[in-house]
């Protein structure tokens, strides 16, 4: 049987999501000047709000096992540039801080999914282009070293 997965965020994204989906409920602009694509827009933003609070894991890390999986800090090096680029893997919906996020059903997020240190993976950006990375690091997100903390 296979249903909704859970969505990995940290406790200060599930209370703005929280936040948001209690303004857009609380506000009653459904009177004749409000245009019905901003009405439909509204609706549809609370039911994503809903669906994503439904199926949150809230703050909860993962195991530190060091495989790349949603609630974990990834650092990865792509391959092409050498570049590095430290991310959190969760919902991408939200700001954690200073920190990006990838979603896990992003391209990168997809290809990095059971990654331990030192795989390479590649994943195809919207030109087509493959995109060769490397993981280097995945920790959990509360066990992340404190200067980097958002």
């Amino acid at each position: 049987m296979t249903g909704p997965q859970s969505v990995w965020m940290t406790r200060s994204a599930y209370e703005r999501l929280q936040a948001e989906l209690n303004e857009l409920l609380d506000s009653h602009d459904e009177d004749e000047s409000v245009a019905l694509d901003h009405l439909q827009a509204r609706k549809s933003r609370i039911a994503q709000i809903h669906d994503l609070l439904a199926h949150a894991t809230v703050g909860e890390d993962p195991p530190d096992d060091g495989i790349a999986e949603p609630g974990m800090v990834l650092t990865v090096r792509f391959d092409d540039t050498e570049e590095t680029e430290t991310f959190l893997l969760g919902v991408r919906d939200v700001d954690p801080g200073d920190m990006e996020v990838y979603s896990p059903q992003s391209p990168l997020g997809t290809a990095l999914a059971g990654a331990r240190p030192g795989e390479r993976r590649t994943y195809r950006v919207p030109s087509g282009a493959a995109i060769s990375v490397t993981l280097l690091a995945a920790v959990p997100y509360g066990q992340r070293s404190p200067e980097k903390q958002p």
